[in-house]
């Protein structure tokens, strides 16, 4: 199963980085955690009115963790925040219910399908971008 949920896409987003880091002035900032394994997610948004400009993360987690906050980093900015809204019952749905992903970089994500006990693991950057927008996120 391992071997299933850590291919190598996600080992590369992982590695990748994207985003890692701090943002010189962020408009926004918000820090989530997923309490059932200790995952840590910091995001700084830069906002240009309602475009979302730029992202960084702070990630403290799982390769799953790494690399959603790394796929969110790379495809999030230059969207309005009217299209980012709702985006984490997208890929929560696209992980428990079967939907498509909302972005095609998301698809690395779909063997997660299979591990309940993981979806957090993935959802936890996406989380932090909804609060960090003022969405409010429901309870797991």
């Amino acid at each position: 199963m391992k071997g299933d949920l850590y291919d190598a896409a996600i080992v590369a987003a992982a590695r990748a980085k994207v985003g890692a880091g701090r943002l010189e002035a962020p408009t926004r900032s918000v820090t989530c955690d997923n309490p059932l394994c200790g995952d840590r997610v910091t995001l700084e948004l830069g906002l240009d009115g309602h475009r979302l400009d730029a992202v960084a993360h702070k990630t403290r987690g799982c390769l799953l963790t790494q690399a959603a906050a790394s796929v969110l980093a790379e495809h999030a900015p230059g969207h309005e925040l009217a299209e980012l809204r709702g985006l984490h019952e997208r890929v929560r749905a696209m992980l428990r219910d079967g939907a498509p992903p909302p972005w095609p970089a998301l698809a690395m994500f779909l063997p997660v399908r299979a591990v309940p006990s993981r979806f957090e693991c993935v959802l936890l950057p996406f989380r932090a971008l909804a609060e960090a927008i003022g969405e409010e996120v429901p309870e797991r």
